[in-house]
C-alpha cells in the first residue's frame, strides 16, 4: 500500500530574516509561527498523514518553505536549485532526507534555477511558473527528468507573484483556483475557478476531498464547502508574511510504497 508522508522542516530561529519580494515587509513573531508550525504539522498527521522532519537549518531563514527544495512525481525527487542564492544551502538536508525513504534522486545544475513553489502537479500534468525564481533552464533540466516518467510539461509566465503557487493550486478534480488579478495566463488552464480572496489560491488535497487552507479565506473557505469540499482551517499568519501560504510548508509524498 502507498503511505502518505509529507516533509516538514522547524521554522529557523532567523525567520524574521526570510526574504519578500512583492510584499512589504513586516515584523514576523517567531515564537507564535512555531506554534502556528505545529498546528500545521498536527492538521496534517490529523488527515491521516505521517510527517518526516527534515533537519532543521537554523542559518537559513526561509528553509522552513520547504517545498521549495524538491519537486516529486512518482517516486522520483528532483532536488532544485532555487532561484534566491541565498536558499541554495537549504537543498542538503532535504536530499538526505527523501534519499531516505527511498526515493531516487535528480538535480537542477547550473544554469538552471528552479523552486518547488512554481511547480503545479495536476494527474500526470505539471505546469512550471517561469518567473523571477525559475528561469527557462530549469524548466528544460524538469522536463528531462520526469518527461520519460509519463509527466506533461507545460511552462507558465509568472510575472505578478513570488512563484506560481501564490496566484494558484488546483481542486480534486483538477479545477485550477486562484486570483485572476494575480495570473499572466488564466486561459491555460482548462478548467479555472475565480477565488474571493487572495490566500484562497492555496489548497492543499489532504485526500476524501478535505482542503487544507489558510484562516485567511473565510469567504474561500464557504465558497468550497459549498462546493462540497471540507476545509480545513490553520492559521499561518506569520508564513503569509514572507509570502508563505500552505503548499509551501510541506512536500506531500503521495506514491512512496511502505
Amino acid at each position: 500500500m502507498p503511505s502518505k508522508k509529507a516533509l516538514i522542516r522547524r521554522p529557523s530561529p532567523r525567520l524574521n530574516e526570510g526574504l519578500v519580494t512583492h510584499v512589504e515587509r513586516g515584523e514576523v513573531d517567531v515564537d507564535l509561527a512555531v506554534e502556528q508550525w505545529e498546528a500545521y504539522a498536527e492538521a496534517l498527521r490529523a488527515h491521516g498523514w505521517e510527517t518526516v522532519e527534515v533537519e532543521p537549518a537554523d542559518d537559513c531563514p526561509d528553509s522552513v518553505f520547504v517545498e521549495d527544495t524538491v519537486v516529486m512525481f512518482r517516486n522520483v525527487a528532483l532536488i532544485t536549485r532555487p532561484g534566491a542564492a541565498s536558499r541554495r544551502a537549504e537543498t542538503a538536508g532535504v536530499e538526505e532526507a527523501v534519499a531516505g525513504l527511498g526515493c531516487s534522486v535528480n538535480w537542477i545544475w547550473e544554469p538552471g534555477t528552479l523552486d518547488g513553489g512554481d511547480i503545479l502537479k495536476i494527474g500526470d500534468t505539471v505546469y512550471a511558473g517561469r518567473g523571477g525564481r525559475t528561469n527557462a533552464a530549469g524548466i528544460q533540466q524538469l522536463r528531462a527528468a520526469f518527461e520519460p516518467l509519463g509527466a506533461r510539461v507545460a511552462a507558465v509566465p509568472v510575472s505578478k507573484v513570488l512563484h506560481l503557487k501564490s496566484a494558484v493550486t488546483a481542486l480534486p478534480d483538477g479545477t485550477v483556483v486562484g486570483r485572476i488579478p494575480l495570473l499572466d495566463a488564466p486561459s491555460l488552464f482548462p478548467r479555472f475557478l475565480p477565488v474571493p480572496e487572495a490566500s484562497g489560491a492555496h489548497v492543499v488535497l489532504l485526500g476524501g476531498g478535505k482542503l487544507l487552507m489558510a484562516a485567511s479565506a473565510p469567504r474561500t473557505a464557504e465558497l468550497f464547502a459549498d462546493l462540497g469540499y471540507e476545509p480545513v482551517v490553520v492559521d499561518i499568519s506569520e508564513f503569509e508574511k514572507l509570502e508563505g501560504c500552505v503548499t509551501c510548508l510541506s512536500v506531500r509524498l503521495r506514491e512512496l510504497h511502505a
